[in-house]
């Protein structure tokens, strides 16, 4: 079963109101003053209200860290390397390589998180000549402190009713460590590659899913979620072309599309805590609605081109990146310093 029946707990609740009013927040703000990507203020605040169930300190540190990092490397590397792309494929997989190892080790893994999916989209987009580097760096760092701010502004509007058990990570051995790290830095470094080889500028959906398969850090996850996240986009992708459907010409009006964002999202988050599980179906949902809103929901843009094409990407990206992981999974686990069992 995809969702544990268990009813709601008065923390669950409090949580799905806190993701589904903070990310509508971020994608408020970015509409009523323009500010561009609009995905980084639609999706972070998602991220960081739906893997941190109670905000704090060692989070924020995390997530501004991986932003200030990012942000400093894109603008070096592009800046020396982007015309050089034999130049710069070994130095992303460095990159890639010590985030993974930190999402390995688990006390670190929101740095992790958020850097490779940071570093994957910003450095995609800076490759294209027309691209404004400073404000895709300035857009990033922003919508991170802002995400911060809107974390904790939800952490006093909802607080938890009752203390929650403190997540311990379990201790893993070096050789999987090594095994996941490797493996996730691999696959990253590929997808980077693919998407500036295909010139795949609208496929940031595709791209996001390459990099959130790898959340689980292992083969057989990654297949789990393969499937959950393909049902989370069917889910996400049917309700944003309802809204257009039924917002119709009247889809740039911002009152009109903000309480349907929230409707949307509050659904999706309740299959997000019920399965309790990090990233599944219900995450899925929310970071597929949170692009199509947050990115190319625009006046004169159609949504339901945007998301059939959302659709067929996401799948694409799903058969090659679990085909490029199972092979190396399987080479890693050839030798004793790098397999993944005990």
């Amino acid at each position: 079963m995809l969702l544990r029946h268990s009813p709601l707990t008065a923390n669950d609740l409090r949580q799905c109101l806190r993701i589904a009013t903070g990310a509508t927040l971020g994608f408020t703000l970015c509409k009523i003053f323009g500010w561009s990507n609009g995905v980084f203020f639609t999706v972070t605040p998602m991220l960081l209200l739906g893997l941190v169930p109670v905000m704090n300190g060692h989070a924020m540190r995390q997530l501004l860290a991986s932003s200030v990092m990012a942000g400093l490397e894109v603008g070096l590397i592009a800046g020396l390397f982007g015309g050089h792309p034999g130049l710069m494929t070994p130095i992303v997989f460095l990159l890639f390589l010590y985030r993974f190892a930190a999402m390995s080790r688990g006390s670190l893994f929101l740095f992790g998180a958020n850097g490779v999916i940071s570093l994957s989209i910003m450095l995609h987009f800076a490759s294209y000549p027309n691209t404004d580097l400073n404000d895709l760096i300035f857009s990033n760092l922003w919508a991170t402190t802002l995400s911060v701010g809107i974390a904790y502004l939800m952490m006093a509007i909802w607080p938890d009713v009752e203390p929650r058990a403190v997540y311990k990570p379990s201790p893993k051995a070096p050789h999987r460590m090594r095994h996941e790290a490797l493996l996730g830095a691999s696959i990253a470094t590929v997808s980077f590659l693919v998407f500036q080889i295909f010139d795949l500028r609208d496929s940031m959906s595709a791209q996001a899913t390459t990099l959130l398969l790898l959340f689980p850090m292992h083969w057989n996850g990654a297949l789990d979620y393969a499937r959950k996240r393909a049902i989370g986009t069917l889910l996400g992708v049917s309700f944003g072309i309802l809204v257009q459907l039924f917002l119709y010409d009247w889809s740039g009006l911002l009152i009109l599309v903000v309480p349907l964002l929230w409707i949307g999202l509050m659904l999706f988050s309740q299959a997000h805590v019920r399965e309790a599980n990090g990233s599944g179906v219900g995450f899925g949902a929310m970071t597929t609605l949170g692009i199509l809103f947050g990115q190319y929901l625009t006046p004169g843009n159609d949504l339901i081109f945007s998301a059939f094409y959302r659709v067929s990407s996401i799948f694409v990206a799903i058969v090659g990146t679990l085909l490029l992981c199972y092979l190396i999974h399987r080479l890693l686990n050839r030798f004793e310093a790098t397999r993944f069992g005990y």
